[in-house]
């Protein structure tokens, strides 16, 4: 009988590194990943383009059950403003329950037969996958995050000012960590990390051990 696939688990708020670390812990360990994110935002780019209000419960909800793994690469998913539709529609209990069997079947059954999937998101460790081997939650001041996030900004040719972006992440973090579906919150058997001082391979090395002492692969 196959081995059922480790589950990584990583959580945490816009710009605390998540992205980045799941991204390398997967390469690293040859596991399939997912960022959750994009199922929100593709769906909120469906919302957008049919010309509906992302707060329109039914119509984010019909956006969401519709969803293809093709739309994940569809273009504009990171723009500002599929970025703000995406975490409000994510408040959405119903859009949350039909995205839920993606995850999860993903999470299940990792494409190309990996041995494991990490997926980074909102509410892995404690929705999505709450029995996932490993658990891990980024945080960051954030002031730091607001630094980080503008950096990205600019870096895609956006125009952004310090000011306002943080103004823009904290509406979003109040949401996330304030919603009554799945709010933002760390797993209770979760590994935190607070990024604020760290660079990327001090993030991922912290990680990796982590997920060492945690299960009988070694890498």
């Amino acid at each position: 009988m196959a081995e059922a696939p480790v589950v990584v688990a990583i959580d945490g708020p816009a710009a605390s590194g998540k992205g980045t670390l799941a991204q390398r812990l997967a390469a690293h360990l040859g596991f399939a990943h997912l960022d959750t994110g994009l199922l929100y935002r593709a769906t909120a780019r469906r919302v957008l383009d049919a010309g509906r209000d992302p707060a329109d419960g039914a119509a984010s909800q019909r956006a969401a059950r519709g969803l293809k793994a093709a739309d994940l690469a569809g273009e504009g998913l990171r723009e500002e403003a599929v970025t703000a539709a995406a975490s409000v529609l994510a408040a959405d209990a119903g859009v949350r329950a039909a995205l839920l069997d993606f995850q999860r079947g993903f999470a299940a059954a990792p494409p190309g037969g990996a041995p494991g999937a990490v997926l980074d998101g909102r509410d892995i460790g404690t929705v999505v996958c709450p029995g996932a081997a490993v658990k891990i939650f980024l945080d960051a001041h954030e002031d730091v995050r607001a630094e980080r996030r503008l950096r990205e900004l600019l870096q895609r040719g956006a125009k952004g000012i310090q000011e306002q972006v943080l103004r823009d992440m904290n509406a979003r973090d109040a949401r996330d960590r304030e919603r009554a579906a799945a709010p933002l919150a760390p797993a209770e058997d979760a590994f935190v990390i607070d990024t604020s001082t760290m660079d990327a391979d001090e993030v991922f090395r912290q990680a990796l051990a982590h997920f060492n002492a945690r299960t009988t692969i070694r890498k």
